[in-house]
């Protein structure tokens, strides 16, 4: 591998590396946000915005991979593709986790508030305790289907990355069938080559043979006339 080459994939693989640990921060962050439902929001857009820009530095490495010279080279990128592909896939999964912990918590948190302040709301305070329930729905059901989006968006990955797979895997094997070819041609070459010589011994076998005999004859004839009384 040239050495532009590597310095390319060493970078991808340092960037790879950092939006790792910072999609890692922030899922920590969920895990530990009190609320209110606005900051969990934000906090999973910063976490949509990382899953991007590391699925695309994947995408890159990949890329990387098919364009390798050396079956060794491309073989060591694909495994660490896929393995910071898999590592992808787990921090999806502990981002959904974490979601539904945090909204659950939010959502306890803030009944429980209404709850303790029942007692003491007067009919204009229980009127807004009814608009506060209705946003806190409004809130949850928004939450729910952010996370029904994330879980179809998860899907599609997860079909992206068979339909991946099964594309190598075709590759592979047209590899194989093409040395295959190869190497059938080269032992028919090979056949041909050893015909050939064997052949071009034989003729050179015939004509020495050949010329053996015509010096022979001629030499015969001169002897009967130089030499008739031997």
């Amino acid at each position: 591998m040239a050495s532009s080459g590597e310095f390319h994939v060493r970078m991808c693989g340092q960037e790879i590396i950092k939006y790792d640990l910072e999609i890692k921060a922030l899922i920590q962050d969920i895990r530990d946000c009190p609320g209110p439902h606005s900051t969990l929001m934000k906090l999973n857009s910063q976490v949509k915005e990382k899953f991007s820009k590391l699925r695309l530095r994947i995408q890159d490495l990949e890329q990387m991979a098919r364009e390798q010279d050396r079956e060794t080279d491309r073989v060591a990128i694909q495994e660490e593709t896929e393995s910071q592909r898999r590592q992808m896939l787990s921090n999806q999964t502990a981002w959904r986790k974490a979601n539904l912990a945090c909204t659950l918590a939010i959502d306890n948190m803030e009944k429980d508030e209404l709850l303790q302040g029942r007692e003491n709301l007067s009919t204009r305070q229980r009127k807004a305790t009814k608009e506060s329930l209705v946003e806190t729905s409004s809130n949850i059901t928004e939450s729910l289907m952010s996370i029904s989006r994330m879980m179809a968006e998860q899907v599609k990955q997860s079909e992206d990355t068979i339909s991946t797979l099964a594309t190598s895997s075709m590759t592979v094997q047209e590899t194989n069938e093409e040395f295959k070819n190869m190497t059938g041609t080269i032992h028919l070459g090979r056949k041909l080559i050893l015909k050939y010589n064997r052949r071009e011994l034989t003729d050179k076998l015939l004509i020495f043979l050949a010329v053996s005999l015509f010096l022979a004859t001629v030499l015969y004839i001169l002897k009967k006339r130089l030499f008739p009384f031997i």
